[in-house]
């Protein structure tokens, strides 16, 4: 399928084989098999209602964006229908795990006046869940803290306006904690946090300490708390795109209703992209951060030292390489290539044994290559409506079962330029700790490794340091000059956290997903200051992170602020009047 409202990867899967499919890291994302069924982002305008049939269903969101349940057949259809406006398959998502409070000044606004918990402000958390039963998600009665709980991996009674998952009210969560058994607690609300990410995630940005006599409270206490549980059906799968997406709406029509302001925060994201704010889930986000008093935290991931990046210029009539080690027993991968479309280059690639392949044409569609023990599946794409980039992307399967591996060794991109006006070109893998090691670029460039959707231009983007060193954690995800606007915004601590654990007590924890919720946090204290107290009624989104930016200072040994690794510097709550 080369159609050119649909997104590259879209198209390659529907001409992909089921084998290539199942295969591949990347292309089974959305798609159910069972039902031969998709769900997918899409824009559009109109109403939702018109784009509907017996057979297709559309979830609306915010800002005419959408999720479309559809059958496989009838995507190309739908796709012609010109109300649709753009079609994306969505995209796994990795949270920023990897394997404090008096650093960013929240003591003096809590010990000293104006006195500052987060009352008044709801924090949503979009994660993995929570432990509900923590005490530190409990006030002093033992009744929960959690105003609503949508958890979208159990089936069965979704929020109103979706349709997916299961919605629990603050009072069936209250019964739940009351009952005498945990059988009887798991049946009345059966919620539960396996990986515990979530759990510390809300912890440190708003747990009230109440287990460990409030030594271990979260940066705003008192503030109230909305859930929700990313989830999808498949055992071991991860959460996608289009359940962040309805995440994030869920929150801003509940902080409506409940006529709060709200602060979300997304502790995960993934790698696969332009990484310059033109998608369908970045440019969604920047668009619901204005609706409503809303301010959004976003990781930048742990990116930064795992080599799975590189980027560089071609000039005219040169030839460049960028070689690429394939670790062993590697099921399968995939390789994004980004350029400027008005460069004309040649793309081959070299095998670990020599052999060359391609060049490859440069045409809009599937193409497919065969040698040795692996096989190339590539989609040649060309500019989408909203950006002005081309991706070519590659992804490396094996041949057959009989070698359930691709070919391991040294891999070479080689570029040559024809006809240069910019040159410049950016190469992805994918994230996550997903790929084997030894599976790296060999001359990988750090700069550039925030996760989408950290690269929206509106998110307070968050990336990590050591507050115990008082130096940048080089895991933590770095801007570019590739992006049209700085990021990130700031870092926050992030190494050794001690955080709530899911089933009781504390745990320690590293990565962007556990500075995140310090920013959080401080942004809940920040819109009591300004909403709540009516000091600054318009305290939220771009202007709250405005505050922050100010009130940030550079940590030991920094360059000139804001630069790629830490933004305008590390999270200070800034001196209010």
């Amino acid at each position: 399928m080369n159609n050119q409202k649909t997104g590259n990867t879209l198209n390659l899967a529907l001409d992909a084989t089921s084998r290539e499919r199942e295969a591949s890291m990347n292309l089974n994302a959305g798609y159910e098999k069972d039902t031969q069924r998709w769900k997918l982002i899409i824009r559009y305008f109109g109403a939702a209602s018109e784009l509907e049939t017996d057979e297709i269903v559309i979830t609306p969101l915010l800002g005419n964006y959408g999720i479309a349940d559809i059958p496989q057949d009838q995507i190309e259809g739908f796709a012609q229908n010109p109300a649709v406006e753009y079609i994306e398959a969505p995209k796994r998502l990795y949270f920023a795990a990897y394997e404090g409070r008096q650093t960013s000044c929240v003591n003096p606004v809590q010990n000293q006046s104006p006195y500052l918990f987060g009352k008044g402000i709801l924090i949503a958390c979009i994660d993995s869940g929570v432990d509900y039963t923590h005490p530190d998600f409990r006030n002093e009665d033992g009744s929960t803290r959690i105003l609503r709980l949508w958890d979208q991996s159990i089936p069965g009674n979704p929020p109103k306006g979706y349709r997916i998952g299961s919605e629990y009210t603050q009072e069936q969560i209250n019964r739940a904690l009351e009952a005498n058994t945990m059988a009887e607690r798991e049946a009345l609300v059966p919620s539960i946090d396996t990986s515990g990410h979530g759990t510390a995630v809300l912890g440190i940005a708003a747990g009230n300490g109440r287990e460990s006599q409030g030594t271990e409270r979260g940066v705003a206490p008192e503030s109230s708390l909305l859930v929700v549980k990313l989830g999808i059906r498949e055992p071991n799968g991860f959460p996608r795109t289009t359940e962040l997406m309805q995440g994030v709406d869920y929150a801003i029509r509940t902080a409506q209703e409940l006529q709060m302001p709200v602060v979300i925060n997304l502790s995960f994201g993934n790698s696969y992209g332009a990484h310059n704010g033109t998608s369908l889930v970045e440019t969604y986000l920047n668009q619901a951060v204005g609706y409503g008093r809303v301010t959004l935290c976003v990781g930048t991931g742990n990116e930064g030292n795992r080599a799975g990046h590189t980027a560089g210029r071609v000039r005219q009539g040169e030839n460049y390489e960028a070689e690429l080690g394939i670790g062993t027993y590697e099921p399968a991968m995939n390789l994004q290539i980004w350029k400027n479309y008005q460069d004309q280059m040649e793309i081959s690639l070299v095998h670990p044994d020599g052999t060359i392949i391609g060049p490859l044409e440069q045409t809009l569609g599937t193409q497919r290559y065969r040698h040795a023990g692996t096989q190339l599946l590539i989609y040649y794409g060309k500019p989408a409506p909203y950006h002005v980039t081309q991706e070519i992307y590659v992804d490396f399967l094996p041949q057959d079962e009989k070698t359930p591996y691709v070919d391991s060794g040294v891999w070479k991109t080689i570029l040559a330029a024809r006809n240069i006006k910019n040159g410049e070109y950016f190469l992805w893998l994918p994230g996550g700790k997903t790929l084997n090691p030894g599976t790296a670029f060999y001359l990988p460039r750090p700069q550039g490794t925030l996760t989408i959707p950290a690269t929206a231009r509106r998110v307070i983007s968050v990336g990590a340091y050591d507050a115990r060193q008082n130096t940048y954690a080089d895991f933590s995800g770095r801007g570019c000059r590739a992006l049209p606007y700085p990021k990130p915004d700031l870092v926050a601590p992030g190494v050794d956290i001690y955080a709530p654990r899911s089933g009781g007590g504390y745990a320690s924890f590293t990565g962007t997903s556990f500075s995140t919720p310090f920013v959080t946090g401080a942004a809940a204290l920040l819109m009591e200051w300004g909403i709540t107290r009516r000091k600054d009624p318009y305290l939220y989104g771009e202007k709250l992170k405005a505050y922050l930016r100010r009130g940030a200072k550079a940590l030991q040994r920094s360059e000139k602020l804001p630069n790629d690794l830490i933004g305008w510097g590390e999270d200070v709550i800034i001196r209010l009047h």
